[in-house]
């Protein structure tokens, strides 16, 4: 209760403070943004919250096909540079005017060694200016996919950088902070105007925006919401206008409610079971893991349809795949699963010599959709064979980097293939072992040579139709290992006030609120 009137007390006088015919979004979520700084962590979401603020040379538009932002045109040049002509005209919040020097700072910032990013760019090879608003940017490889990368690439000012010793990224897994964190600075339809973390992230309407105004914002409120019964409490009673991660088990009381509308889907993500793969556990144990036979018993216990059915309320799609249907790349004949067998996975864990395996199995509380729930259900189910899982639960800002630093024996991730929409981009950043430019999530250290020399061919492919069977062939080997156990795709669901009249809502599930209308 102490929480309901802290947030209507905070809405009432930020009612009062509006000019009239202000239009705000209310917009409660489950769980806070890791950081100002879209350099700082791969995350999806968090990236999604601040292209509100930051914006790249390009962008998906509706039926998500490569469109014109801060570039208005480009062309591929001998096979190895992508040229892009750059909007003239374009101003930073503060003032300052976007030009190919800014182009250049941030796409060293991203690709710095040290950039958690830097894996969303792995063509990216270079980048030289040829006048103030044209730039060269050098790939390994002439496939489109770049462009497709570079939607989630965003523009900083080389100035504002450079006064405020941004120069290099941060980064959230190794606790690395600076302005950037904290600060922001870019070309989008929102400028920051104010932030207290894990209570309420404020934004108002940049009415120096380069783009046509379809939205009819003037201010959006976030707040993160953990509790699900809260968040739902919070958008019955009117608080918040939109939560973009309406509870599944809530879902028919929503669709009940007269002044509720409810859109639903299942999203790109696929969520998984990942393993340790280093030479020993973290307790300094020989790494059990290894033995594929220790994996295979895993799976075996897993039983994906109870899962949907318990957990998920029908609403996941069980899924032996590791990409969902809609991503370039995905094959069918990889889309199977075995019904789960504790027999089978009693024999493998008994065959291993690994009856009684303890450890721990790294699980998060706001990450998947009912992770929490599916994690308990998991570790019965691998009690129930022979193993005795320890479950280590607990928020994304602290798991998250420990799964990053192998500090996790067994855990859940989970990937939307975005930008790219292709599975070349779990293939590179997931499946392929860690280099400067591969492997960046990676989380179990990994390594199939077979599958790094498929990406890399690949990545260098410029017929399509051979990139994607390099890349179903590389899938399979991952299937085949059992390299990761693929769960399900995970359903998706935003709920509204009527006060809301028009939103965006599309399978990777991310928030584009500069579509947004209000009721007027």
């Amino acid at each position: 209760m102490r929480f309901k009137r802290t947030i209507l007390s905070a809405l009432m006088a930020t009612a009062l403070a509006l000019p009239a015919g202000a239009a705000t979004l209310k917009w409660g979520s489950r769980a806070d943004i890791y950081s100002l700084d879209p350099v700082s962590v791969a995350s999806t979401s968090n990236l999604a919250f601040l292209n509100h603020i930051y914006e790249g040379l390009v962008r998906y538009g509706p039926d998500f096909q490569i469109e014109p932002a801060l570039a208005t045109k480009w062309e591929l040049i001998d096979d190895k540079y992508w040229r892009f002509t750059l909007r003239e005209g374009v101003k930073f919040h503060d003032g300052d005017a976007f030009n190919a020097d800014d182009v250049i700072a941030s796409l060293k910032r991203v690709s710095d060694p040290e950039s958690p990013l830097r894996g969303n760019i792995p063509l990216y090879v270079g980048v030289k200016k040829v006048d103030d608003y044209t730039v060269d940017i050098e790939v390994s490889a002439p496939t489109s996919l770049f462009l497709n990368d570079m939607t989630n690439i965003f523009m900083f000012s080389g100035e504002w950088l450079k006064e405020h010793n941004s120069e290099k990224p941060t980064n959230l897994a190794s606790n690395v902070e600076g302005y950037a964190t904290h600060n922001t600075n870019g070309t989008g339809p929102f400028k920051l105007e104010s932030r207290v973390p894990d209570s309420q992230t404020i934004l108002v309407v940049n009415d120096q925006w380069w783009d046509e105004k379809k939205h009819n914002l003037d201010r959006i409120e976030f707040m993160p919401i953990a509790s699900p019964a809260t968040r739902v409490a919070a958008l019955l009673s009117g608080e918040v206008d939109l939560v973009d991660s309406a509870p599944i088990q809530d879902l028919p009381r929503l669709e009940a409610a007269p002044d509720i509308q409810v859109n639903k889907r299942t999203e790109l993500r696929t969520v998984f079971v990942g393993f340790n793969r280093r030479e020993t556990l973290e307790d300094g144990r020989p790494n059990p893991f290894n033995d594929i036979r220790v994996r295979q018993a895993v799976e075996a216990a897993i039983d994906r349809d109870l899962i949907n059915a318990k957990v998920m309320r029908k609403l996941a799609r069980p899924s032996g795949s590791l990409i969902a249907p809609e991503v370039a790349g995905y094959a069918k004949a990889l889309d199977v699963y075995e019904p789960a067998d504790p027999e089978k996975a009693k024999a493998l864990l008994a065959e291993a010599g690994q009856e009684g395996l303890s450890f721990n199995y790294m699980c998060m509380n706001d990450e998947s959709i009912n992770e929490e729930e599916f994690c308990t259900g998991i570790a019965n189910m691998l009690e129930r064979v022979g193993f005795k899982p320890t479950i280590d639960m607990g928020p994304r800002a602290v798991q998250s980097p420990k799964r990053t630093n192998g500090k996790a024996d067994m855990f859940n991730m989970s990937w939307a293939n975005e930008p790219t929409l292709d599975a070349y981009s779990l293939l590179s950043q997931i499946l392929s072992t860690r280099s400067e430019s591969t492997g960046v999530s990676n989380y179990g250290g990994w390594s199939y040579p077979e599958i790094d020399e498929l990406v890399g061919k690949a990545a260098q492919e410029p017929d399509n139709e051979k990139r994607l069977a390099l890349e179903e062939a590389a899938l399979k080997i991952a299937k085949d290992d059992t390299l990761l156990i693929p769960l399900h795709q995970q359903p998706i669901a935003w709920a509204m006030m009527d006060t809301v009249q028009d939103v965006d809502f599309r399978a990777d599930n991310k928030a584009r609120h500069w579509l947004t209308r209000m009721a007027e």
